[in-house]
């Protein structure tokens, strides 16, 4: 992989089997040299944060092993990075989509399912700042359709002020579906909330703080899973 450095290993995930992933070594990675990634927003400082292994995805990746699959659920995750939510949910037979704005997501994700042996899994781009479903030249094609489950990590990283994230979310989701979204306790859940309440989604909250154990890397975590729900769907799972 030319013009930065990477680190492959075991990645423990409770209630799962351990994942090989192929991660960035460090935030200090950068390589844009055809400017693909400026093209679509993606500057110098926030590049390498795609490739880095995040406890919120650790999170989420850990909810996903244990909740109950559902028969014909399409499931969307949003800036997926290194996917490990959609690895564990396709490991498990679930109809997974992985989406991302960064143009090396889809490289690394194919990397990393063949370290695990799994079969190709969906990838579309998914850059909720375009407001717009568009494939964009050069780029994996775009999100389109519905999906039953949206889910993403650490995602409500930036104020959003003009509620893009929620707009896509809205937009790809079905009529009755269900949101989860695992967020490390950032100012910007309030906000949120309420552009998905006024979109028809009621809130149910899951406090998923805890110690230092191998599934969080040795780091403690300080943080909650976000279960929006609208329709028929129950926010219980």
């Amino acid at each position: 992989m030319p013009g930065y450095l990477t680190t492959q290993a075991p990645i423990t995930i409770e209630g799962a089997a351990d994942l090989i992933i192929r991660s960035l070594l460090d935030r200090q990675q950068f390589a844009d040299t055809d400017g693909q990634a400026e093209a679509v927003g993606v500057s110098s400082a926030t590049w390498p944060l795609f490739g880095m292994l995040w406890p919120s995805a650790l999170q989420l990746a850990a909810w996903m092993a244990r909740r109950p699959l559902v028969a014909g659920e399409r499931i969307l995750e949003v800036g997926c990075g290194l996917g490990l939510a959609s690895l564990v949910s396709h490991r498990r037979g679930a109809d997974v989509t992985a989406s991302d704005c960064h143009p090396l997501v889809p490289e690394f994700l194919s990397v990393n399912l063949g370290l695990n042996g799994l079969m190709p899994l969906p990838y579309r781009h998914g850059n909720w700042a375009l407001r717009s479903d568009a494939d964009v030249p050069g780029l994996s094609p775009s999100v389109q359709g519905e999906f039953d489950l949206i889910m993403g990590s650490d995602v409500l990283y930036e104020r959003d002020e003009d509620g893009a994230l929620s707009h896509f979310i809205v937009r790809h989701a079905a009529p009755q579906a269900q949101v989860l979204i695992v967020d490390p306790n950032r100012g910007n859940r309030a906000a949120f909330s309420r552009r998905m309440a006024a979109a028809g989604f009621t809130l149910d909250e899951t406090d998923l703080s805890q110690p230092a154990t191998e599934a969080t890397q040795g780091q403690a975590y300080r943080g909650r899973l976000l279960r929006y729900a609208r329709g028929a769907v129950s926010s219980t799972c």
